[in-house]
């Protein structure tokens, strides 16, 4: 027995050879392989918008991608014991979780700790290595964002206002570093959560007029920001400097044409397009693979919603359903915000694609994320437990098999 549960538990951390799958139900199984694939997408586009950068900047084309698969081992680590520890502990575990990372967003902002590129200081050296808090904070807002709006009509208002002042404090954190997509994606779910919740419409409106309130003050006072909205109106006005970005990368999804250049074959990695591998990595991806490759891709996105919005449809309790319902918000709705600053239909932010850009925190915060979508599709099953089959003594009577005790503390047959 001791050499069999050691196998099992070796598997665990093998997502393509766990045993324990047959028994989740359809939904949390289809979403983990939606999520493989998307993440083996998402490493052959960093590896044809890598390649040239990599071998001009460190002599080895691979050099963004082992890096990058490194940060995919340790995110699949995390992602099969998430989905194999039950919602409710999580919700537990993370409060202490969240306060660690709330104390790194605050050692970033300390000079001699915080590391600075770009204008933006969000990282902390790890040996070799830079982590950004902010983005590691992001599935333990939204498990503790479920604690809170998933109990709401049970809390007195003092502990409301606690919860309330804390995430406030968060956002705040990450917007001094500064770091407005970032606080905007994790607002607008923390946002969604509540509405999915049933909170008054009065409190969202509210809050929703605080959230552009804060906007509007940080883009005042940032000059960068401002010239980030005034180059989104009109980029071409000033193609070579303030529009720069967003016309090269209009300019990358243009050549695309409708079937692409062919994987591989884009001209404006080569040249033009900054940050390629990161940011604008989607549009080294429509011009390789054109309009039908983004349509494809958008299908392929709504199909991923539209399963998490059926697993949140399912669930039973509250605070599942708002795991379910920020899991898929933070995941399809940050892709669709990078989506959108590549063809400039929102401002050029630094908002990363998930599972698609290069970066180690954002790869293991993404499969975090995917995680608890899959972890809250399991509990279908433990919501609604299956009918115990019976089998006949020699008596005539019937008794019911021995149970099995899964993982989770749930038990069914």
């Amino acid at each position: 027995m001791g050499a069999r549960d050691s196998r099992v538990n070796i598997a665990r951390l093998i997502p393509w050879v766990d045993p324990t799958v047959g028994q989740w139900s359809a939904e949390a199984r289809w979403l983990r392989w939606l999520t493989f694939v998307w993440l083996g997408g998402g490493l052959l586009v960093l590896f044809s918008a890598s390649y040239a950068v990599a071998v001009v900047e460190h002599g080895y084309g691979l050099h963004y991608v082992m890096v990058q698969v490194l940060w995919v081992a340790i995110g699949l680590v995390v992602f099969n014991r998430i989905v194999h520890t039950s919602l409710d502990r999580l919700i537990q575990a993370s409060g202490i979780v969240l306060l660690i990372l709330v104390a790194l967003v605050a050692l970033t902002l300390v000079p001699s700790l915080g590391v600075t590129v770009n204008g933006a200081t969000r990282w902390l050296p790890l040996g070799p290595f830079m982590i950004q808090p902010s983005e590691l904070i992001k599935p333990c807002l939204v498990l503790q964002g479920a604690r809170l709006f998933g109990r709401w009509h049970q809390l007195t208002w003092q502990t409301r206002l606690t919860w309330l002042g804390i995430f406030v404090g968060i956002l705040g954190l990450i917007l001094v570093q500064p770091n407005l997509s970032t606080a905007a994606i994790c607002g607008l779910t923390l946002w969604l959560m509540a509405l999915a919740a049933g909170l008054p419409y009065l409190y969202l409106l509210l809050t929703a007029g605080g959230g552009l309130l804060s906007a509007v003050v940080s883009i005042s006072l940032k000059s960068y920001q401002r010239e980030r909205i005034v180059s989104f109106l009109n980029p071409w006005a000033d193609p070579g400097d303030k529009g720069y970005q967003l016309v090269q990368s209009l300019l990358a999804i243009g050549s695309g044409g409708f079937w692409g250049q062919g994987f591989g074959l884009s001209e404006q990695k080569l040249y033009s397009l900054p940050i390629q591998y990161t940011d604008f990595i989607f549009s080294v991806f429509a011009e390789e693979f054109g309009f039908v490759g983004c349509l494809l891709l958008l299908l392929f996105l709504g199909a991923y919603a539209s399963l998490a919005l059926l697993v949140a449809l399912r669930l039973k309790q509250p605070l599942h359903r708002l795991v379910a319902v920020g899991a898929m918000t933070l995941l399809v709705g940050q892709a669709l915000l990078n989506m959108g600053v590549a063809t400039g239909v929102l401002p050029t932010t630094g908002l990363p694609f998930p599972l698609l850009s290069y970066g180690g925190s954002s790869m293991v915060a993404s499969l975090s994320t995917a995680a608890l979508l899959v972890r809250a599709a399991r509990e279908i099953n433990l919501d609604t437990p299956v009918p115990l089959r019976r089998r006949r003594s020699k008596g005539g009577s019937q008794e019911p098999p021995a149970l099995r005790v899964l993982d989770g503390g749930s038990a069914f047959s």
